[in-house]
Parts: C-alpha cells; sequence; structure tokens
C-alpha cells in the first residue's frame, strides 16, 4: 500500500524536505488511526494548521487533536511550522510518503493494511458527501468519473499498473504552488484510485 493520493502533488512547496519511505511497523502505528489520517489530511490539505483549526475541520476538540498531533510528531510524520504570534500550527515532515510494507514483516504488512483501509474510508466518505450534496453542477458532470474493472494480471504487471496510476496526474504538477499556472475556469479536483488482487482467486498455472 503506496500511502497518499498524489505524493507529487502534495511535494509542491516542500522541495526542500525529504522524501519519507519507512515500512517500521511502530512508525506505521501511529497513523494507523482514523482520526490521526483525518487530522494529517487537514495538516497536508492547508499547508499547515494549528490544533484549533484542525479541530473545525475534523469536529474534535483542541486538545484530543493536540494528543494526536503530538503522536504523529514523534513518529515524524509532521513538525512545528513558525510561530505566528502566540499560535503554533503544525506542517507535513516530508515533501511525500511512501509507506508500502515490508513482505517479510507480518507486523508491517497488517499495520500498512490498515492504514491502507483507513485512507480508503476516508476517501469513500469523501466521495459519498460529493455524490450526496454537490453532484448537481452540470458543466462537471462529464469529468466525474467511477470506474470498476476485472481483468487477469500478473504480479509484476498489477505493479507496473499501480505506477501507472500514479503518473496519471503528473501533467497538472504545478498549479498548487503556482496559482498563476491554473487555467481560467480550473477547480481543485481529487482522485483516488485502487488496484489489488482478488483474495479469492487462485494464480494461473
Amino acid at each position: 500500500m503506496a500511502e497518499e493520493r498524489d505524493a507529487q502533488q502534495r511535494s509542491e512547496g516542500r522541495h526542500d524536505k525529504p522524501d519519507l519511505r519507512t515500512s517500521d511497523p511502530a512508525v506505521l502505528r501511529a497513523l494507523a488511526h482514523p482520526l490521526r489520517v483525518e487530522i494529517l489530511a487537514v495538516i497536508d490539505e492547508l499547508g499547515e494548521a494549528t490544533a484549533t483549526q484542525i479541530a473545525e475541520q475534523v469536529g474534535e476538540s483542541p486538545s484530543n487533536c493536540s494528543f494526536h498531533l503530538r503522536s504523529l510528531a514523534k513518529a515524524g510524520f509532521i513538525e512545528r511550522a513558525e510561530a505566528q504570534g502566540t499560535s503554533k500550527p503544525w506542517r507535513p515532515a516530508h515533501r511525500s510518503r511512501d509507506l508500502r510494507p515490508d513482505p517479510s514483516d507480518p507486523a508491517s504488512l497488517r499495520t500498512s493494511a490498515t492504514i491502507g483501509a483507513l485512507y480508503v474510508q476516508h476517501e469513500a466518505a469523501r466521495l459519498v458527501d460529493f455524490f450526496m450534496t454537490r453532484a448537481e453542477e452540470p458543466e462537471w458532470v462529464e469529468g466525474v468519473t467511477v470506474n470498476l474493472s476485472t481483468f487477469w494480471a500478473t504480479a509484476e504487471e498489477l505493479s507496473e499498473l499501480s505506477g501507472d496510476i500514479a503518473r496519471l496526474t503528473e501533467r497538472f504538477h504545478g498549479r498548487e504552488a503556482d496559482p498563476a499556472t491554473r487555467p481560467s475556469g480550473s477547480r481543485k479536483a481529487h482522485f483516488f484510485g485502487a488496484v489489488n488482487p482478488d483474495p479469492a482467486s487462485e494464480p494461473t498455472p
């Protein structure tokens, strides 16, 4: 499981930060909590945010958010941003995150799977909200899609497909950091993709 909707998109404006690549179960466990996934998503979306700002976004108390923020910081996912008066915001510590598990480590596999499931739930909730409340805008209908496909592929082909999907939005990179590059009429959009082998399917002999 490669955590991040689009690591490169989120790297814009963070070129001086390192990339995170870890399969360490101890680090992964710090993110394997639904509220922490929500909190990290808010920080990624805003660039930096205080506990109070995050609390307003996720519907939790600032004190509860502060507890989870400290846990994320201890694991290295976030760090303190420059203080703004009395405000002490947090920001992402990395340009991108790759949290794929170590195939030889059962604990790494289990924890990474939990994180993957939490991100699916997070994105599913966002999509449900869109379809139930905001999908009626006629000019955007043709650009909205949910695609399902079943096919046969080897492990190597599936890995290659995952890489192809990760690169689909590369042509839009740069627009997040520089509004001058955004075409007239453009809006922020979201892409969510998932590829997995069917657990009930046996490999072809």
